[in-house]
């Protein structure tokens, strides 16, 4: 099961965060921390474990120390952005890897060479493509094509329900008096 899915840049902002599984850390007198200091404790910590690595070693890591037991990390660098899966041992690494390559070429096709300002700015973009390919920490579609399908269909529904006015016009004129 893919336990999140993190996309930050090199100065450690997160730009995407999913997290299909929710577990409690301990603090150092043994309570039991926030989900908001959970999560800024494992991006700090994801970061450091990714920038400190050298060019010419493996993506994949342990990350038990981070995301507990029977937990692995699996990374690409592309420009200023880091595209992090972690997941447990149900899943096969080499897959994670090619998931994040189906991934970010879906998310070239969206935004046409796709930049850290396209993922800032098209935020709900990227969590569609996110969720028609990885639902619930399981994978649903690899095929970057059928992804595009999908999204360019929620996009066509957006804009439809977005023309729909709620208000009828005879009481709009009437409030404009």
């Amino acid at each position: 099961m893919i336990r999140a899915v993190m996309v930050i840049n090199t100065q450690g902002k997160p730009r995407l965060a999913k997290f299909y599984e929710f577990q409690f850390l301990r603090s150092a007198c043994g309570e039991a921390t926030g989900a908001y200091t959970q999560r800024l404790w494992r991006f700090s910590c994801s970061l450091y474990l990714l920038s400190s690595r050298a060019e010419n070693v493996s993506n994949f890591v342990d990350a038990e120390s981070i995301f507990g037991p029977d937990t692995r990390l699996v990374y690409k660098h592309f420009a200023t952005l880091y595209f992090v899966f972690v997941f447990d041992s149900s899943e096969n690494e080499l897959a994670m890897l090619d998931l994040i390559q189906v991934f970010v070429e879906t998310l070239d096709k969206c935004f046409k060479n796709v930049c850290e300002l396209d993922v800032v700015l098209n935020y709900s973009k990227m969590h569609t493509v996110m969720d028609e390919i990885i639902f619930g920490g399981q994978v649903l579609e690899t095929s970057s094509t059928e992804v595009m399908k999908a999204v360019e269909e929620i996009s066509k529904l957006e804009t439809a329900s977005n023309a729909i006015s709620l208000v009828p016009k005879s009481v709009s004129a009437w409030r404009s008096r």
